[in-house]
């Protein structure tokens, strides 16, 4: 008969055997632990290789664009409202204050017919590589080209906001308001001809529609803004009197709470100026590096341009001086004369720029110009004469040190007929050319208004995105000063001297 073994040690060796299993599963996860460990620390070595290396390239790319002047709208976080900030609702207004203006458009300008370039949107007819000369002058095999009017700015702008990436329907989130009113060509088909009555009627009604709807209680229309290829003198009547110029949009309670876009600004601080339209619309950054980079390259047969006609019954005017001097320069000038040549003809305009190293751009009925941007374009290098015709317009796109990009000789200078232009000129260092040139070339996306529809990667800071960027945070300034009692007068108000020049 065998010998039992006492019940304590069958306890005891069960738990000895439980403990040796739970001391064994323990190390292995340990094992398993450790392991996981390891290859964490391995795979984020490689990820952080890898992120180095694309974050290397994209700031290669980054850094290569912007030595061109391009920026690239960069991708935001996934879990963010990439609007948020930026939302504008576009008024859905009546045909009266826009389309229906347009569909007359014989009478729309005096001594002009502006229906050949209603198409394409406003783009105008699209140029066509018909002779070597422009293929030779223009990148036509792109597409990009059209005989593009100055006036069109509205409706360019129209169609580009229509495919804004934050254009919202629901006015609650919006950040600022856009108004798609033709008030240029408003106030342009009735410059002649008619009474002040007549060419006040339509933004009288319009301020009326403004002023009823929901969305001008939210700021009283100090959120509100809207575009026009008009200079903004055109909407500021001092008298209501026939014999004066313009309409008095501008000075209605309405739009003297809104901010205005203009190709030209007057002294007063709601209104701010965006370039001319050119004839390039290009729909990729590709296209825009190509023309930059061939710009800077080409070889440019005369010291100095200019482009326009004399301006003999303008008082004050520099135009008959430069002409002088342009013509007496012994082949140093190329002076086009607009009163005798087609000077809406894209090839010719741009032909004449590319070939010079410095372009003249005096006043003419107003201060500014559009072939500032013309030639700035064909990379040529802006000679002005009055700091109200670049300087202290277009302060959201060109540089604010001027000696970077142009060269600026006063008008008094010109005018006691003592001031060479070809001496000073043919003075200035090819240093100081090539680097001013680079400059001129930088500023060329920011001045151009590409064709809607450019997304993502190839989305670029144009004309038409600085612009409303600028916009909403003027808005947003607007806004954070009413919400702080603080006094709005210097935003609406005339503070601006376009004739001092600022000591950089």
């Amino acid at each position: 008969m065998m010998k039992q073994v006492p019940r304590i040690w069958v306890v005891i060796l069960v738990t000895f055997v439980f403990c040796l299993f739970v001391l064994f599963q323990i190390n292995k996860i340990d094992l398993i632990e450790t392991n996981l460990q390891i290859t964490h620390q391995v795979n984020n070595f490689f990820i952080s290789i890898a992120a180095s290396s694309h974050n290397q390239t994209l700031s290669f790319t980054r850094n290569a664009n912007e030595s061109d002047g391009i920026r690239a709208k960069q991708p935001e976080e996934e879990d963010t409202d990439a609007c948020a900030g930026r939302y504008i609702y576009m008024h859905n207004l009546p045909s009266i204050f826009n389309d229906d203006i347009i569909k007359d458009c014989r009478p729309l300008i005096k001594w002009f017919d502006m229906c050949p370039f209603m198409v394409n949107s406003g783009l105008g007819p699209q140029v066509s590589d018909s002779d070597n000369t422009t293929a030779r002058v223009l990148t036509v095999e792109t597409g990009s080209w059209y005989s593009t009017n100055q006036f069109l700015l509205a409706v360019i702008f129209r169609e580009r906001m229509k495919h804004y990436e934050c254009l919202t329907n629901d006015s609650s989130l919006a950040s600022a308001v856009y108004v798609p009113f033709y008030a240029g060509f408003d106030v342009s088909r009735h410059l002649w001809g008619y009474n002040m009555t007549v060419r006040d009627e339509l933004g009288i009604k319009l301020a009326r529609w403004l002023r009823e709807k929901p969305e001008w209680g939210k700021m009283h229309g100090r959120d509100h803004f809207f575009v026009t290829g008009r200079i903004a003198w055109d909407f500021r009547r001092v008298r209501d009197e026939d014999s004066d110029w313009g309409n008095k949009l501008m000075r209605l309670p309405e739009f003297a709470n809104m901010t205005m876009l203009a190709i030209e600004t007057t002294a007063w601080a709601n209104e701010f100026a965006v370039p001319y339209p050119t004839y390039f619309h290009p729909k990729s950054l590709n296209e825009i590096w190509r023309w930059q980079r061939k710009v800077k390259s080409l070889k440019r047969e005369y010291l100095f341009s200019f482009v326009g006609g004399p301006r003999p019954n303008l008082d004050g005017s520099i135009r008959g001086e430069i002409i002088k001097q342009c013509l007496a320069s012994q082949g140093n000038c190329k002076f086009l004369n607009c009163n005798v040549n087609d000077c809406d003809n894209p090839v010719k305009i741009m032909e004449v720029f590319e070939n010079s190293v410095f372009c003249l751009q005096p006043s003419g009925d107003s201060y500014t110009r559009r072939s500032i941007f013309d030639s700035i374009l064909a990379g040529c290098i802006p000679v002005f004469f009055s700091p109200g015709s670049g300087y202290n317009q277009y302060i959201w796109y060109f540089p604010k040190d001027y000696t970077k990009y142009s060269v600026y000789i006063p008008e008094k200078e010109m005018r006691n007929g003592t001031f060479s232009l070809n001496k000073f000129l043919g003075g200035i260092d090819m240093e100081s050319i090539s680097r001013m040139r680079n400059e001129v070339a930088k500023i060329i996306p920011k001045i151009i208004y590409t064709k809607p529809g450019l997304v993502g990667p190839e989305k670029i800071e144009d004309a038409f995105e600085i612009a409303v960027d600028r916009t909403l945070e003027r808005v947003a300034m607007v806004k954070r000063m009413m919400e702080e009692g603080k006094d709005l007068q210097s935003e609406y108000s005339p503070i601006k001297d376009l004739k001092k020049l600022e000591v950089m």
